[in-house]
């Protein structure tokens, strides 16, 4: 079995599966600080059992040598050397790879964006990441970075970012961003009164998609994407958040009348894209 897992700010979701790609087992820890971060990753794959081929996908600046050189929703991973730890710890060949990267590759393949020759994959979780396909290449850049879009920033006046700038589009558009709009709610528990209808709750969720919007948007002028596919933990509620950030996409669009929209869609795959796409590692270059 191929193994993937899939380290997020909060935890780590670890997935076995078959040689049809089908997830046949799961296992998810706590995220622990970075000094501990081998030790859980050594018990999910111990957990999941045998496994031909491993993969993790982590948040951050991550070189193509498997070093996490900085990831600022991961307390204490700076300069961390994952990919030799892991290896040496379990005799075995490891492949580490960004994990919205990894989400990209798998929606790519299996998921929203199947078909597509240019597609961005975005995932709002703790943080925000991205993945590119373009040409029909999954593109990594020159020293491995490509995609870190939530560290774009939108207001140069905003709050501290957790990587020690300002008014990063993270700080509003990911998960931690819908509570900072909803003055500190849980970002959950603002989505499920919005479902219910509640007046403030929706007008936050308007505002949070305002500002997922105008990320996508500033993609859009950069890239002109066919498909952006959008996953992470909000996503669960697409019902209640896509149709707002499609409106106000369409608002905020440079020349919307002149020019082919791309497809907005949610993730296929929810929160198991990234650790099947760690799995999937092994099969690219």
């Amino acid at each position: 079995m191929k193994i993937g897992i899939d380290v997020g700010g909060t935890k780590c979701l670890g997935v076995a599966l078959d040689e049809n790609g089908k997830v046949v087992q799961q296992v998810r820890l706590p995220t622990p600080h970075a000094k501990e971060l081998g030790d859980t990753l050594v018990e999910i794959v111990a957990q999941l059992g045998e496994f031909s081929s491993l993969g993790i996908g982590v948040p951050g600046l991550i070189s193509p040598e498997g070093v996490i050189r900085a990831s600022p929703n991961l307390v204490g991973a700076y300069e961390l050397p994952l990919r030799a730890l892991m290896e040496e710890r379990l005799s075995r060949e490891v492949m580490i790879e960004n994990d919205a990267t990894c989400a990209a590759l798998a929606e790519w393949q299996l998921g929203a964006a199947k078909g597509a020759t240019d597609a961005w994959v975005i995932t709002l979780g703790t943080g925000i990441g991205g993945g590119f396909i373009s040409g029909s290449v999954l593109q990594r850049g020159a020293h491995g970075f490509a995609g870190e879009v939530g560290h774009m920033v939108v207001d140069p006046d905003g709050p501290v970012c957790p990587c020690g700038r300002r008014g990063c589009w993270e700080r509003f558009a990911s998960g931690n961003g819908l509570s900072f709009l909803a003055n500190g709610e849980k970002g959950e528990d603002v989505l499920s009164r919005a479902h219910a209808g509640e007046a403030d709750a929706m007008s936050v969720v308007d505002t949070f998609a305002q500002w997922v919007a105008l990320g996508l948007v500033n993609l859009t002028n950069m890239t002109d994407p066919e498909v952006i596919v959008i996953g992470g933990g909000v996503i669960v509620s697409a019902d209640v958040v896509m149709p707002r950030v499609q409106h106000w996409f369409e608002q905020l669009l440079y020349s919307p009348q002149h020019r082919a929209h791309p497809r907005l869609a949610a993730a296929q795959l929810g929160e198991h894209a990234g650790a099947i796409g760690a799995a999937m590692l092994c099969t690219t270059v």
